[in-house]
């Protein structure tokens, strides 16, 4: 009965103020500490909360994005930002990798030198080019609970070209609401397989993903998300050799990623638009040679 009140009630919401975009879906739990920041707008895969006592789904919800930590791991779960022309600049790189200081007191803080000599690149989750509109939003993306290890072919080859992909959607006036993670454990960089780096600190996933809302209009935001609205999503071997693949070899459905992980994404659309959204595989044929990027 109270969820049907409840529906009922964010229903009318919705109606009122349709143009906000900011009815959450009733069957998950608002937490403040998510209201108002963008880039959770479309939900908080993990019900991640910035209790230092919830060390494996840790929360760090910063204006540049958002993600959930995990102590043991010395990676990000998830990290999740909007993505709109807003974003979009000429700081490109101005940051350099730096530990992440907000942190709760007592932890491991992850440093640039874990990597070193490891054979994986330190692999942005909010890409940098994502945050070009200004240098304090670059350098954000350079903290290292932004960072995984991923094999120089991963990070290098199919997940630029999808990086790239997406800012050509928003340069031709679309907007994205991003998730992205690793899954497993053992990938293969230059130097073989390796379980961690860092002397045991750093764990490597085994693949890499990624989830992507496409909004036609951006700010319309949930209220923008109906059954025909676009997802793409992708799940790409950590390991060395894929290089020269295209990112559309890698293509998923959202479901997948979410039977993978064990997360739900974009859980303030309603259930039956979401049901149909996150079911679709998305067809997009490669265009264009590859555009590599460089090792960092």
């Amino acid at each position: 009965m109270l969820i049907t009140v409840r529906k009922i009630a964010c229903a009318l919401i919705l109606t009122i103020a349709v143009s906000l975009g900011s009815c959450r879906n009733p069957d998950l739990p608002l937490s403040g500490e998510t209201k108002g920041n963008i880039n959770l707008l479309m939900g908080n895969p993990s019900q991640a909360t910035s209790s230092p006592g919830n060390s494996e789904n840790y929360l760090i919800a910063r204006p540049q994005y958002a993600l959930s930590y995990s102590k043991n791991k010395g990676i990000p779960n998830w990290v999740s930002w909007e993505l709109n022309s807003s974003w979009l600049g000429d700081a490109h790189r101005v940051g350099k990798f730096a530990p992440d200081q907000e942190l709760p007191a007592g932890w491991e803080h992850i440093k640039s030198a874990d990597y070193t000599g490891s054979g994986f690149d330190r692999g942005h989750m909010t890409n940098s080019e994502d945050r070009s509109r200004s240098p304090e939003d670059n350098i954000q993306t350079f903290l290292m609970t932004n960072i995984l290890p991923q094999s120089p072919d991963n990070n290098q080859g199919p997940w630029v070209q999808l990086e790239n992909y997406s800012r050509q959607l928003v340069r031709s006036g679309k907007e994205l609401f991003i998730i992205s993670g690793g899954y497993g454990q053992g990938g293969i960089g230059k130097n073989g397989l390796k379980a961690t780096v860092g002397q045991g600190k750093v764990l490597v996933p085994a693949v890499t993903w990624k989830v992507i809302l496409v909004l036609d209009t951006p700010n319309s935001g949930v209220a923008g998300v109906t059954k025909n609205t676009r997802t793409i999503a992708v799940i790409m071997p950590n390991k060395q050799g894929i290089k020269s693949d295209p990112w559309q070899q890698y293509q998923t459905s959202v479901q997948e990623v979410e039977k993978l992980t064990g997360y739900k994404f974009f859980t303030s659309v309603p259930a039956e638009i979401r049901s149909i959204i996150e079911a679709k595989i998305d067809s997009v044929e490669p265009r264009e040679k590859p555009k590599l990027r460089q090792r960092n």
